[in-house]
């Protein structure tokens, strides 16, 4: 009777703490406005004013200190496209306004990956499946071993390098993975989808290709070397930002996994409670949430994948303050300390045991 009574009161708990953090994203869902339009525009009017200047720059680039001043600048543009503007665009988070060109249905990113199979492999199954394992294919990407429910193979000792190689390369490890190899082999994704997807992939990175480094460095002229190497080196940093910020946001110390025995019954206050324990926070000023995505807020962003990403650091003491009065851990920390943690963890499962 008394294990009957804790599983109701859980229960209870569980329903509160849902309706409550239910009642705040209603709250920003009627507070949206013109404040948070202008944010948004704002951002999108920069980030292209950047790239300009960087590409303006790399076109004379043969001169070092326009080289520099024009990689710089690239770089920023590219965190600032993928990060700010395409992750949270094609969450749907804009798609209020009404703008047809600022909505998910039809932005396309500067990034190898197609937006359409990455709204699948990231929208759908990873925001719905955080950290399940056997479920969520994020969880490790498919290479890494994350958690001690995942069997361990011998491969998963290479899995430190395998994380210093992934990270330069990025946009071209997310592109690989999303095309969902692993499905086709466990005969979860036709070949004919497959082969659908692989031409996708294809024709966008050989537009992305083309455009950073052979159109850019032609017309750029006698600077077309530098050019090229100055593309390269923006879309490295961008990569190696990218990786860091997901990494810390997913992997960290603290971060808990489940597994499909958690999903039975899960109200939407369990659902909540798996985003909020699955999903790390990185602390930082507003330019560093910015150039982050506002994926420093991992948390409220796995809570409300939704809503504006300009709202997370509003809403984050609020959801910070509702973890503490229901006991929820709530995992937080700098960047150099969620770092570390992610890569404590990347060594500690690349061998076998729990």
């Amino acid at each position: 009777m008394t294990l009957i009574a804790n599983e109701i009161a859980e229960a209870a708990l569980d329903e509160e703490f849902g309706k409550e953090l239910d009642r705040i994203r209603a709250e920003i869902i009627a507070a949206r406005g013109a404040d948070d339009a202008r944010y948004v525009r704002t951002v999108i009017a920069t980030q292209r004013g950047l790239e300009a200047g960087g590409r303006a720059a790399l076109a004379v680039s043969l001169f070092p200190p326009a080289w520099v001043a024009g990689t710089a600048m690239l770089s920023v543009a590219k965190i600032l496209e993928n990060m700010e503007l395409g992750h949270n665009i094609l969450h749907g988070q804009w798609d209020w306004m009404g703008d047809p060109a600022i909505h998910s249905a039809t932005w396309e990113w500067d990034f190898l990956t197609p937006a359409g199979a990455w709204k699948r492999t990231h929208n759908h199954l990873h925001h719905t499946w955080t950290n399940v394992v056997g479920r969520d294919r994020d969880l490790g990407y498919i290479v890494f071993r994350m958690s001690a429910d995942q069997p361990w193979r011998p491969r998963h000792l290479a899995q430190p390098l395998y994380n210093f190689l992934l990270a330069p390369f990025f946009e071209w490890g997310i592109a690989l993975y999303d095309l969902e190899p692993d499905a086709v082999a466990a005969g979860g994704k036709s070949w004919r989808a497959f082969r659908t997807d692989l031409n996708g992939f294809l024709a966008k990175a050989t537009r992305q290709l083309a455009k950073d480094y052979v159109l850019f460095p032609l017309l750029a002229g006698s600077s077309a070397l530098p050019c090229l190497l100055g593309n390269l080196t923006a879309n490295t940093v961008r990569n190696l930002w990218s990786h860091t910020i997901i990494f810390c946001g997913h992997f960290p110390e603290g971060v808990r996994t489940f597994t499909e025995e958690h999903l039975d019954g899960e109200t939407r206050g369990g659902w909540y409670l798996r985003q909020i324990q699955g999903s790390a926070n990185i602390e930082g000023g507003p330019l560093f949430h910015i150039l982050s995505g506002n994926l420093g807020h991992q948390i409220e962003h796995h809570a409300f994948p939704d809503l504006p990403s300009n709202r997370y650091a509003e809403i984050a003491p609020r959801v910070r303050e509702l973890c503490d009065k229901y006991g929820v851990p709530y995992t937080t920390g700098p960047l150099w300390r969620q770092y570390a943690s992610t890569w404590t963890r990347i060594l500690r499962f690349a061998v076998p045991g729990r």
